[in-house]
């Protein structure tokens, strides 16, 4: 499957990168799995941070709001019971909630392979023979995607994240950078626009394949 290739500065590449039909060509009917993976992933990079108080929490007196009987009100023990402006919150988030998603290698790895198939059926894939601006500097980038009609939200996919290329898309709001062994059904999805260098291609390749994926350090 041949795909649009440029060169590093953005130039037509006299040969066109291929890309693996196993990966990025499947026919996704069923999204369900898709949906697991994406969900998965935001419940994952949640941050618990909730946290109400019980009636046995609230700092403050303990003295009885009036004494047991005589009064013709019903009787309370503490001014921080849950009914009252003030008290503690019944069943509230304690700061302990475990909202994590499990989701197998295997299945992770399928997910990724049919967000991608589906941003290469939608025409939104692009491979660059390198991406490192040596001069650091975010207008270069600017200017490459701008050639290669990268336009919206970027997701440039590289074998490493060297100081340059972190220095020259920092400040890029719409473009993430990510690492071939990082990527996720979430990037991908979000994304109008996916340019992959050729070694992240090949590092692609090797653990999303057909064949068993060799031990890359820090795949999933």
């Amino acid at each position: 499957m041949a795909v649009s290739t440029f060169t590093a500065t953005g130039n037509k590449a006299t040969t066109a990168a291929k890309l693996d039909k196993s990966i990025f060509g499947l026919s996704v009917n069923n999204h369900d799995l898709l949906k697991q993976a994406y969900v998965a992933y935001l419940a994952n990079g949640r941050r618990n941070l909730a946290k109400t108080k019980t009636r046995g929490e609230v700092i403050g007196s303990n003295i009885k709001p009036w004494r047991q009987k005589g009064t013709g009100r019903a009787r309370f023990g503490s001014r921080y019971n849950p009914i009252w402006r003030g008290g503690g919150i019944t069943f509230g988030p304690t700061g302990e909630e475990n909202y994590s998603h499990k989701l197998n290698v295997k299945a992770k790895r399928q997910a990724t392979r049919q967000a991608l198939s589906i941003a290469n059926q939608d025409n939104k894939i692009c491979v660059v023979e390198k991406f490192d601006p040596k001069d650091g500097k975010t207008s270069s980038v600017v200017k490459l995607l701008a050639k290669i009609t990268a336009t919206g939200n970027v997701l440039i996919v590289v074998e490493d994240k060297t100081d340059n290329i972190r220095r020259s898309t920092s400040n890029l709001s719409s473009v993430i950078v990510v690492q071939a062994k990082y990527v996720n059904v979430y990037d991908v999805i979000n994304a109008d626009m996916v340019v992959i260098t050729q070694k992240a291609l090949d590092v692609m390749n090797t653990w999303l394949g057909e064949t068993e994926p060799a031990k890359i350090e820090g795949a999933k």
